[in-house]
């Protein structure tokens, strides 16, 4: 059996986070766990694999499932609460080292006074 990609300590933090889900009355098949959704997630977040390229695990439900959980997570904001969740916890255990940050400059805009461009026709 592999290795899980979620520990017990990040799934501790990540569950009150996400979504709460009833049975649904009109039936069907019961809802995949949360966990095993999340394996699937870190999985192609790790790899870089196309979702419905998924392999088939023990450990997750198909790529196509993942794929419907995050965005629903996405969706409910989960991922930047859980972000200054866990900087929160890295910057009390004084495991942040600010000398260190990096920004991607494809996720932030630089301003400088340009314009942005007029979409293409």
């Amino acid at each position: 059996m592999a290795e899980p990609l979620v520990s017990n300590e990040l799934w501790n933090e990540i569950e009150p986070l996400l979504p709460k889900h009833p049975p649904d009355p009109r039936g069907g098949a019961p809802r995949k766990p949360d966990r095993a959704c999340l394996e699937g997630v870190v999985y192609v977040l790790r790899t870089g694999c196309q979702w419905k390229l998924v392999p088939k695990s023990n450990l997750w439900p198909s790529g196509s499932t993942c794929w419907r959980r995050f965005t629903e997570w996405t969706k409910a904001g989960v991922w930047p609460q859980l972000h200054r969740r866990l900087l929160n916890l890295l910057g009390s255990a004084g495991a942040v080292d600010l000398d260190r940050i990096i920004v991607d400059s494809a996720s932030v805009r630089a301003k400088k006074g340009a314009r942005t461009p007029a979409p293409a026709r």
